[in-house]
């Protein structure tokens, strides 16, 4: 054996130091079996010289580990891909073949390259699909990756990466427009984020690539729970760097936008169980809503259609963390500012439907990010 841990003198001088990897080796040599969401289960043999066997309890095991990720934030897939299975099953040997046949591809020192400057999509030099030395560079699974989902019929396709992938984007797009398939000249779609930061205890958790070390979504969950995670990620627009403040997300302040919003989802509900408004919000006037604090709050209210579509249309759900946080803080001046329930019955019952109004609404776009809506706090 070559040693597990970092510090065993066996252990290889250019080794990976995570300590995720050393777990992994530990249930590999103790035999255990990991089931993955996709495949049936692997049993670890032990033999530390099948590395066949050694590449296929690691895949297993790290997927396994991402599905425990993706339960706990509440996200599942429909579909998952194996990079390794466009190649087993001749995708990326069809689809390169078809950029030869279509002419869009030349040799020049041993290498076969794309003329991705002739496809229209803004490269400003081509690129290598096939290394001299064999092997394919990595946007090509990418093309033959989003050709079958063109096959698959979908005609919409939006890729959320880091923004070290920007340089892909011509090229996976310029390999589509080379096929002949009908292919919009901006498919896929693109969203590229930046790292995030975060901070605990008002100091940085520090993350080493070298050391393996890494934040995990359940990680974060654990901290601050599911709902925090969610709008706090939301929030956030993908090309701005962003810091994520666990003593933030835990504080019941004004300053957290989650616990903010949320509070003003359970204030109305607890209002709404208080006055009975079932029956007296069905009547109630609007017109009767005059107060500076309530007819900023009904024109922040009508603004929610228009703000859902422009946050479709540019990929941008941050623009809906953000006036769902606006919205909470017009209720909030509304509530502190005028009494709900008044003398005259008509102005009530308007202003408690007005209220009603307004939780409905909040629910709704909380529930779009996957954010609870609860009704007491």
């Amino acid at each position: 054996a070559r040693g597990i841990e970092p510090d065993d003198p066996a252990f290889p001088a250019d080794g990976y130091r995570g300590e995720y990897i050393q777990d992994i080796a530990r249930d590999y040599l103790a035999g255990a079996t990991v089931q993955a969401s996709d495949g049936d289960p692997i049993q670890a043999s032990g033999d530390l010289d099948d590395l066949d066997a050694i590449r296929r309890f690691a895949v297993a095991y790290l997927r396994r580990e991402q599905d425990l990720d993706l339960q706990a934030f509440d996200l599942r897939f429909d579909n998952y891909y194996l990079e390794s299975s466009l190649y087993t099953s001749g995708r990326v040997e069809r689809t390169v073949q078809a950029l030869i046949d279509a002419g869009h591809t030349y040799e020049r020192d041993g290498a076969l390259w794309l003329r991705t400057t002739e496809l229209g999509t803004g490269d400003d030099k081509d690129r290598v699909m096939r290394k001299s030395e064999g092997g394919y560079t990595y946007f090509v699974p990418d093309v033959a990756y989003h050709v079958a989902k063109w096959e698959r019929g979908f005609r919409h396709a939006i890729n959320i990466q880091g923004t070290d992938h920007h340089g892909t984007i011509a090229r996976v797009r310029a390999g589509l427009q080379g096929l002949g398939l009908g292919i919009p000249a901006d498919y896929p779609a693109y969203v590229l984020h930046k790292m995030v930061r975060v901070m605990r205890d008002g100091a940085e958790v520090k993350i080493s690539k070298r050391a393996g070390s890494y934040v995990t979504l359940r990680d974060l969950i654990d901290w601050v729970g599911r709902d925090a995670v969610r709008f706090f990620l939301a929030q956030r627009r993908a090309d701005s760097e962003f810091v994520f403040d666990i003593d933030l997300a835990l504080s019941h302040s004004e300053e957290n936008p989650v616990y903010y919003i949320q509070y003003a989802h359970a204030r109305i509900h607890s209002l709404l169980r208080q006055h009975d408004a079932g029956s007296r919000a069905q009547a109630a006037d609007p017109s009767l809503l005059t107060a500076p604090t309530e007819i900023t709050l009904l024109q922040r209210l009508a603004e929610y259609p228009g703000v859902l579509t422009q946050a479709a249309r540019e990929l941008a759900p941050h623009q809906l963390a953000f006036w769902l946080r606006d919205c909470a803080a017009d209720f909030h001046a509304w509530y502190n500012a005028e009494r709900i329930l008044v003398d005259d019955p008509a102005l009530g019952a308007a202003r408690l439907r007005l209220a009603r109004a307004t939780a409905q609404v909040i629910a709704n776009g909380l529930g779009l990010l996957g954010v609870s809506a609860p009704e007491r706090m």
